[in-house]
């Protein structure tokens, strides 16, 4: 008999990235990677130094905690990005799930392709 409750083993690890539509398959504690465009930055005074990043991609949110120290060594990322790779800690608090931020990655320059697009051919093909 199988445990419906079971978390499948079927998600990308890192260095993969998780869609972020997927973290429920994620078990907590777990390590994973996740990608997206930032929509939020929170820095709440009442945070103690902690930072708030939300990201989505094409199959949802995903909220993400930087700590003081992740903040200071990833900061320039943290401050400036636009399209972040957050790697860290799955973390799951009444019924929200956290990434917890270890390393943080501007991917902000992969922006620019999305701009480019290719010029219309005539040979019928797509």
């Amino acid at each position: 008999m199988t445990d419906s409750h079971a978390v499948p083993d079927d998600w990308p690890r890192p260095p993969s990235c998780c869609p972020h539509g997927w973290l429920d398959r994620v078990p907590g504690g777990a390590r994973v990677a996740v990608a997206g465009l930032v929509l939020v930055r929170q820095r709440p005074g009442t945070a103690k130094g902690v930072i708030f990043v939300t990201l989505e991609d094409e199959t949802g949110v995903s909220n993400v905690v930087v700590w003081k120290k992740i903040y200071e060594r990833f900061r320039r990322a943290v401050i400036a990005g636009r399209l972040l790779k957050v790697t860290g800690r799955v973390q799951r608090e009444a019924g929200v799930v956290h990434i917890v931020a270890e390393e943080i990655e501007d991917l902000s320059h992969m922006l620019d392709s999305l701009l480019q697009h290719e010029p219309a051919r005539n040979d019928g093909a797509p």
